[in-house]
């Protein structure tokens, strides 16, 4: 395993050799709140690994509603559709919560995701892991209660940040879960007085990670538990090779 201090797993996870040859081609970047990394049907000219950052891929409606759909932090790769022979997405990747990436050009990708090299096993696992989240999220916005979502996705969330406060207004929740701003508050009072949360404005602190997990839907361990299953196949992977 590669012991480079990048806080993005895909990248720390490759072996020091195959990483070597890649680190000259990355590039560190700012990425900041709201910032559109794709919209629909724009070509992908760079992918990203997100260090503490955490982007959202949200699907746009023709009346301009907006739903999150996944969401991409540190344990993966904005960019997923130039690995399978695509050339763009079809939902906005926008910055959530503000932090460094490694960016890649999508022809470096291609030279260095070959079939056969770690770097492509890896991604073919992470792409499996997001379509679970992705399929999973579908489920839950149809099935489970706004207070239910919202916790769900604030773990997600803390997962991505590995920090208790997250800078997050009404409005960008709102966004994200496909729902009308006072949705959004009558949930966030319910957490908060329950005493999960505390909620200002443009922030929210994680008072209570067990019990939010707790008021959360079984969407948020269902995927979690695929994460690291799929994060225990890599390693094994790493054992064999």
């Amino acid at each position: 395993m590669n012991q480079n201090t990048s806080a993005n797993q895909l990248l720390a996870a490759l072996p020091a050799a195959e990483y070597g040859k890649l680190v000259s081609s990355l590039e560190k970047v700012s990425l900041e709140s709201g910032q559109i990394l794709y919209e629909p049907g724009e070509p992908i000219q760079d992918v990203y690994f997100p260090l503490r950052a955490v982007v959202s891929l949200v699907s746009i409606m023709e009346n301009g509603a907006t739903t999150e759909v996944g969401i991409v932090g540190s344990e993966g790769m904005v960019g997923l559709p130039i690995l399978w022979g695509g050339q763009s997405m079809t939902s906005r990747a926008i910055v959530q919560i503000p932090d460094g990436a490694f960016r890649l050009t999508a022809e470096k990708l291609m030279e260095f995701a070959q079939p056969g090299t770690v770097l492509f096993k890896h991604l073919l696992l992470y792409t499996q892991a997001l379509f679970s989240q992705v399929s999973q999220t579908a489920a839950c916005n149809r099935q489970h209660t706004i207070e239910e979502r919202l916790a769900r996705w604030l773990l997600s969330a803390q997962d991505c940040v590995q920090q208790d406060e997250l800078g997050l207004t009404q409005e960008f929740i709102s966004n994200m879960l496909g729902i009308n701003r006072p949705g959004v508050t009558i949930a966030a009072g319910i957490l908060q007085r329950a005493g999960l949360i505390r909620y200002r404005r443009g922030r929210i602190t994680i008072l209570d990670r067990d019990e939010l997990e707790a008021a959360s839907c079984e969407c948020y361990s269902l995927v979690k538990t695929e994460y690291r299953r799929l994060n225990r196949l890599q390693k094994q992977g790493e054992s064999l090779g």
